[in-house]
């Protein structure tokens, strides 16, 4: 990151000048800087095997490339990602070396998406790191003065057969020494010292990071995590453990729960006795309500810093509760393909909230989605496009207000007009910049943390779940599910109406492992939810009485749904229809224990030694 040398105002100043001089001018050009990037990108890697195999034969120009360049999805590169991942190392998407995989949340065949990178885009996330705090001061000062109490973590990571890391962009950042190295810079002085985010075991992390929030909470300026829910755990982990770090505060000593050298040693340098200090923490937290803690605890701090938009936002309400309503910000835009964007509007109302996207970051191009009309927000769009659809895309300075578009990117690292699966909405204009909302994942219906599942999925996962009821000659006669977010953490519930048609009574424990049988069936960032990161909660599935959902159906139709065309809505998130169906439930049950899980791919794991280790390190993990 851009150095900030510490003992001057002026430097600072000028830093933040010329990082918003930056945006000024990217975006004043931005259909310039775009017909550069795409430029760049297709000359450098002229020679690549999937370029050569469309025959772009060395064209740089927008229009052969659009001519040419297929509109993709995974799938149509999955080959292409094998062959990287088990060791082949000629020039197939992008010239440079592939030298990690970045994991997505997406998954494909329930395994998550591979995305290459190279070495040159830690350079591309850290400059737009580097756009946040200088856009940020020009609505709040003085957060040079202060730390940030940021909640980060890593997570687990393998090895392809050939030999390169897979693991998530953010665990990839926070390894890499951009991060660790990093200059002294006023804005990226967090509470949490480095040791205590690479740490492995999320329960230890969590611990030492909210120890070290807790010594200096004084100086805590803004707080946040990279999701809401993050940051919710972390508070509902502090209800749960604030005994044990009072008394650490008070003694000076850490938990012998925390038994990681390196933790401890970097713990010890912040942790000081302070019996007043572990007063006042314990008076707060012993306290009935704990409506407004972070304020309390936390006197100074001007914002939370967290992702709302999207599925997200189901967690604004908690925030308030826990922050006294402070403003509530969404910083950057950002993915495992690519980092896109900014808020230059970080004040704003989280419904509100749009990204400017940086045109140095990638070449954009925009897919217009056209909403199906029903009941469910997510969006369905087609896996495959026509030859009139490929046409249909609009360049990142062509966009339409108020229009809806599906994100398709070229990057620097070989994904080329590639399908991100984000729709966004064009919210206004940062000089010739567009600024977009987002508006969801398509054809995503279920998701807590970064989980995603989709209809299909779900579908299949209910379908292997029922076979349990065969033997009673029971059969699903209708379903639909909810993202609950009122337990932390979060859990998936499924309303299934039944029909009896023998004479057994269905045990309790069928109805468990159905639960288990659906968690075993949904895809592997689901299951490492559950597993290793303890961000989701035990499935639950809810028996509700028969003729549910007919009047679940009389309900929308009496809003002015058709009769017609009404299909039951296969996720609800509108509160009357859950209380509705809430008020119709006759029994409920949970998962009785974790689904499998394990780092990597399935088909790495058994050449995969380290992978078991790292595997056995997160199994510790209790949060």
């Amino acid at each position: 990151m851009p150095e900030a040398p510490k003992n001057s105002d002026y430097n600072l100043i000028e830093k933040n000048n010329k990082s918003l001089e930056f945006i000024e001018n990217v975006t004043a050009n931005a259909d310039e800087v775009q017909k550069k990037v795409l430029g760049e990108i297709l000359s450098r890697n002229a020679h690549v095997d999937y370029l050569q195999r469309h025959g772009l034969n060395g064209h740089t120009d927008r229009d052969t490339f659009k001519k040419l360049m297929p509109v993709i999805t995974y799938e149509d590169i999955q080959n292409d990602i094998s062959r990287i991942a088990n060791g082949d190392t000629s020039p197939i998407l992008c010239s440079k070396p592939i030298s990690e995989f970045l994991t997505s949340s997406g998954t494909s065949g329930g395994e998550r998406k591979l995305m290459p990178t190279i070495e040159e885009e830690l350079d591309r996330r850290s400059l737009l790191y580097s756009l946040l705090m200088p856009v940020m001061s020009q609505f709040v000062p003085g957060l040079d003065k202060g730390k940030g109490m940021y909640f980060l973590f890593i997570k687990s990571e393998a090895k392809t057969p050939g030999g390169l890391v897979a693991r998530p962009v953010l665990t990839s950042y926070y390894k890499s020494s951009h991060f660790k190295n990093r200059p002294f810079d006023p804005y990226t002085n967090y509470t949490s010292p480095n040791e205590t985010i690479l740490c492995p075991d999320s329960y230890q992390s969590m611990y030492s990071q909210m120890l070290c929030g807790l010594c200096q909470n004084k100086e805590v300026l803004r707080v946040g995590a990279v999701f809401a829910s993050g940051f919710i755990r972390a508070i509902r982990f502090l209800e749960k453990h604030w005994p044990l770090l009072v008394n650490d505060i008070r003694t000076g000593t850490i938990d012998r729960q925390i038994i990681d050298p390196s933790v401890r040693e970097a713990v010890m340098k912040i942790l000081k006795p302070d019996p007043k200090l572990a007063d006042f923490i314990e008076n707060e937290c012993s306290k009935v309500s704990w409506q407004g803690i972070i304020t309390r605890l936390w006197p100074n701090t001007k914002y939370v810093d967290v992702i709302v938009t999207g599925t997200m936002s189901q967690y604004i309400p908690t925030l308030d509760y826990y922050s006294n309503s402070l403003p509530l910000v969404c910083t950057m835009y950002a993915s495992s393909e690519c980092y896109f964007g900014v808020n230059i509007n970080p004040l704003c109302k989280p419904s509100e909230v749009s990204y400017t996207l940086i045109p140095t970051m990638a070449y954009f191009e925009f897919l217009p989605v056209h909403r199906n009309n029903g009941v469910t927000n997510s969006i369905s769009m087609p896996k495959s496009l026509n030859e009139k659809e490929q046409q249909d895309l609009v360049d990142l300075a062509d966009v339409k207000l108020g229009q809806e578009y599906e994100l398709v990117v070229t990057t620097y690292a070989g994904l080329y007009r590639y399908r991100v699966g984000d729709v966004l909405r064009v919210a206004g204009f940062k000089n010739k910049a567009p600024q977009f909302n987002f508006i969801c994942r398509k054809n995503v219906v279920l998701s807590i943390d970064s989980d995603k599942t989709d209809e299909v999925e779900l579908q299949n996962a209910i379908k292997n779940a029922v076979n349990h009821l065969m033997p009673f000659d029971a059969t699903l006669a209708e379903y639909t599910s909810y993202a609950d977010t009122t337990t932390i953490p979060g859990h998936y519930v499924l309303y299934w109406e039944l029909t009896l048609n023998g004479t057994t009574p269905i045990p309790p424990s069928v109805f468990e492992d159905c639960c288990l049988t659906m968690e075993e069936s949904l895809n592997s960032v689901y299951r490492q939810g559950r597993v290793s990161d303890k961000s989701i909660g035990p499935l639950e599935i809810k028996i509700v009485e028969t003729g549910t959902f007919d009047k679940l159906m009389d309900y929308a139709i009496s809003l002015g749904a058709s009769i017609n065309q009404y299909k039951t809505p296969r996720c609800v998130k509108f509160a009357p229809i859950v209380e509705l169906l809430n008020s119709k439930v006759i029994s409920s049950y949970f998962s009785p224990k974790c689904p499998k899980w394990v780092p990597g791919h399935k088909q790495w794991n058994n050449n995969n030694k380290a992978t078991t280790r790292i595997e056995e390190i997160n199994g510790k993990a209790t949060l």
